[in-house]
């Protein structure tokens, strides 16, 4: 019973920071440093709303799902 217990609440906790994603412009900061480091030039990373993506790349999600980061090469 005890296993039980403790399974079902590492199974919540690990959902619950899951479930937390990061802010678009502390995620942006991530990837562009990515992207620098890595000799990238000429792009725009930008975030959207999800219905507003288009023909972009999306290269990740914030702000809880609520929008897209799109990569476009310049």
């Amino acid at each position: 019973m005890r296993t039980l217990l403790l399974t079902v609440a590492l199974s919540l906790g690990c959902a619950a920071a899951f479930a937390a994603s990061k802010p678009c412009d502390e995620l942006k900061t991530e990837i562009a440093a990515k992207l620098d480091e890595k000799g990238v030039k000429g792009y725009e990373i930008a975030a959207v709303d999800n219905d507003k993506v288009g023909d972009a790349k999306v290269i990740g999600s914030c702000d809880g799902g609520t929008k897209k980061l799109t990569y476009v090469r310049k």
